[in-house]
C-alpha cells in the first residue's frame, strides 16, 4: 500500500487518515504546531501512523492531503511536493481567512491558487463539501448500494485517477466535475456544498448525513451560481 501524507491533521485530516489506515495505507501526519502535538492521534491510529513536520509529510507521501485553513496555503512546502498528487480539501471563508480579491471577484478558485503555488505538483480538489463528522459515517465498501460519491476537480487526468483510486479504497466513488476551474461548483454556499446534510447545518445541531448518488449530485452541480449572481 502507498503512504499518504497529511499537511494538516484537524477534523477532515484526521477523519481521512483514519479511513486510510483502515484501508491499509501508512500515514504521515503533520500540523503547524509540531509532531509532538499529534501523539494522541498517532497512538490511536497505531503502527501505520507517524507524526512529522509538513515538509517531511510532503516528502514521505505518495499522495499528499492538504487540509489547512486556506489563508495558510502559501506555507505548503513546494519542493517536497514537486511531481506529486496533492488532494486539496480547502474552502475559502472570508471571516476566517481574510479577504482575497482574486476569489471575491471570482477570477480564480481556491484550488487554482494552490496549484499556482505548487506549479510542478498536480492538484485535485475534493473533500471540501463534506462535514468531517460525516466522513466515517458515509464510507462504504466498493459495490455497496449505499455508497456515496464525492466531487473532485483537477487538470491532470492521471492525478484524478490516483485520487479516485484512493477514494475507492477508503469508501467513496469519485464524481469528476472537470478541471480545477470548475471546482467552484461545489464550493461554499453552492447547492452541492451541503449535499450530504439532511437539513440546514448548524454546529449546535448537526443534521444526520445522507447518501449522495450521482443522480443527486449532478443537478446540484449544474444549478450552481457564481457569488455575483446569487
Amino acid at each position: 500500500m502507498s503512504t499518504i501524507g497529511f499537511i494538516g491533521s484537524g477534523n477532515i485530516g484526521s477523519a481521512v487518515a483514519r479511513l486510510a489506515v483502515k484501508a491499509g495505507h501508512d500515514v504521515v501526519l503533520s500540523n503547524s504546531r509540531g509532531p509532538e502535538t499529534l501523539a494522541d492521534l498517532v497512538a490511536e491510529l497505531g503502527p501505520q501512523a507517524r507524526a512529522a513536520t509538513p515538509a517531511e509529510a510532503a516528502a514521505a507521501g505518495d499522495l499528499v492531503v492538504v487540509t489547512i485553513p486556506f489563508h495558510a496555503y502559501r506555507s505548503v512546502p513546494v519542493e517536497e511536493l514537486r511531481g506529486k498528487v496533492v488532494l486539496d480539501t480547502n474552502n475559502y471563508y472570508p471571516e476566517r481567512d481574510g479577504r482575497f480579491a482574486a476569489l471575491d471577484d471570482e477570477r480564480t478558485t481556491v484550488s487554482e491558487l494552490l496549484q499556482d503555488h505548487l506549479p510542478e505538483s498536480r492538484v485535485v480538489k475534493g473533500f471540501n463539501n463534506i462535514y468531517a463528522g460525516h466522513v466515517a459515517d458515509l464510507a462504504r465498501p466498493s459495490g455497496d448500494p449505499e455508497r456515496s460519491v464525492l466531487a473532485i476537480a483537477g487538470d491532470d487526468p492521471a492525478a484524478k485517477r490516483a485520487v479516485s483510486d484512493f477514494l475507492d479504497a477508503i469508501g467513496f466513488d469519485a464524481y469528476d466535475v472537470g478541471p480545477l476551474a470548475e471546482g467552484w461548483r461545489f464550493q461554499r454556499d453552492t447547492p452541492a456544498y451541503g449535499v450530504f446534510f439532511t437539513d440546514t447545518f448548524s454546529f449546535d445541531n448537526v443534521p444526520p448525513s445522507r447518501q449522495v448518488t450521482p443522480e443527486i449530485l449532478e443537478p446540484l452541480l449544474k444549478a450552481a451560481q457564481r457569488y455575483r449572481d446569487m
